[in-house]
């Protein structure tokens, strides 16, 4: 059985999908699907940047999710994912790539979908005043229980359970610059504040929960091709109104990456196939070592991939 699962914010840099647009009309007619959708040519800064620019929340997620579906798009040229994967699954606003990537959404209602994701979460908590940090080394009870010891009224929560022993967290600024410091003397192997523009993932994001709560239940989201691992609950869901229920729960709630993994391991998922990216193969590899990982980026990764089809 196989998966296809889609990455989240950080693996976007200043150049992404230039190749495959000068490769595949394909490609480059989904970036110009993208860019009329929001009005704006977000394909532009994708490949010229700045990367300030890239950066920014509201650029970066529609960005990270075109940049995935190009891939797919260009793989698709003779198959059905519904042929090829029998579940998907996404890190955070990889979640909107996979519905998209199972026809529950379409390309320009989840790009617009991700424009107001990103500003909402950027909007929720003034710049400044948030952080994350990721915790290694330690397993997820004892980064909650970090967490938990060092909010002291304010906020502090897991954010990301990504793999064995990497737990990012999230909340108020001196809260997660005290649970760093707490990792370092409870057995952590390294523990670093992380270059991020919000804390994402967490009770401060509430005001981006409800905004993005209007925003779906406005959008026309179907049942899935296959289902769906949802981030919140680490489980399959197909029913659109569940669906729209847990995207908005995700917005604050913790991304169970390690957990979805393994459950999709113990329904008999064997392959994970990562497209526009190479961040969740290295964490798959390290959840379920039996497991195949294979990014797909680049045309040669498409072409190569084909081949196995």
């Amino acid at each position: 059985m196989r998966a296809f699962i889609f990455p989240g914010q950080g693996s976007q840099a200043v150049g992404m999908g230039q190749a495959l647009a000068a490769a595949s009309v394909a490609a480059r007619e989904l970036f110009q699907e993208v860019d009329e959708a929001l009005g704006q040519n977000l394909f532009r800064l994708m490949v010229e940047g700045p990367p300030e620019d890239l950066l920014l929340t509201e650029n970066a997620q529609p960005a990270i999710m075109a940049n995935a579906l190009a891939t797919l798009r260009v793989l698709e040229g003779g198959i059905r994912l519904a042929d090829k994967a029998e579940y998907v699954a996404g890190h955070s606003l990889g979640e909107y790539s996979a519905l998209c990537a199972a026809e529950a959404l379409g390309l320009a209602a989840t790009a617009k979908l991700l424009r107001v994701r990103g500003q909402a979460m950027q909007a929720a908590v003034p710049v400044g005043e948030g952080a994350m940090a990721a915790l290694l080394g330690l397993d997820f009870a004892a980064a909650q229980a970090i967490a938990a010891d060092a909010a002291e009224n304010q906020v502090c929560e897991a954010a990301n359970d990504n793999a064995p022993g990497q737990v990012v967290i999230s909340g108020s600024k001196a809260a997660v610059e005290r649970a760093v410091e707490l990792a370092k003397v409870r057995g952590g192997k390294r523990a670093m504040i992380l270059p991020v523009s919000a804390p994402f993932h967490c009770s401060l994001m509430e005001p981006a929960a409800r905004v993005m709560e209007q925003a779906l239940a406005k959008a026309d989201l179907r049942a899935p091709l296959v289902p769906l691992y949802a981030n919140v609950t680490a489980a399959p869901v197909a029913d659109p109104a569940a669906i729209r229920t847990l995207l908005v729960d995700q917005v604050t709630g913790t991304v169970r990456w390690r957990e979805s993994v393994l459950a999709m391991a113990a329904a008999g998922v064997t392959e994970f196939v990562e497209f526009g990216g190479k961040v969740l193969g290295p964490m798959v590899k390290r959840i379920a070592p039996d497991a195949t990982a294979t990014s797909v980026v680049t045309m040669s990764d498409i072409e190569a991939f084909a081949k196995t089809l």
